[in-house]
């Protein structure tokens, strides 16, 4: 699901009220953090589905050469099935990132601490989501 004009909150049973760097001792980074490095080296390049084909061939290391000649192969493969909105990522429900789609539906994130957090939350001109959370309670 691809969102536009639309600012996504940490949710609501977030552990943190700032935005905390996601980091993994795993050797392989985990979904998440690709998101995070994705989104913070490069607000408002990626949308929905750009931002989750990045970290898809990223996450399965998928090599740049495969990529070039099978674009188009893998892009059909991965959207054959549905993928979660941002609202299911870690990153809003954990890390205490607010995810900001702009008019073109192209994201960024900001730390909850962030007065852009604090700008984008106040707004009316935004549809306004909270993050998924993380317990049933």
């Amino acid at each position: 699901m691809s969102y536009k004009n639309t600012f996504i909150r940490i949710s609501t049973d977030s552990p943190v009220d700032r935005g905390i760097i996601p980091v993994s001792t795993r050797p392989a980074k985990p979904a998440h953090l690709i998101q995070y490095e994705l989104l913070s080296q490069a607000p408002y390049q990626y949308n929905h589905e750009e931002l989750l084909f990045e970290v898809h061939i990223r996450h399965k290391q998928i090599p740049e050469e495969a990529v070039q000649e099978r674009r188009q192969e893998i892009w059909e493969e991965l959207f054959s099935k549905p993928h979660p909105c941002l609202r299911a990522s870690t990153l809003p429900k954990k890390y205490g990132w607010g995810v900001h789609y702009d008019e073109q539906g192209k994201i960024a994130i900001y730390g909850a601490d962030s007065p852009e957090y604090q700008r984008f939350a106040a707004s009316t001109d935004l549809q306004q989501l909270y993050a998924m959370r993380t317990s049933r309670k």
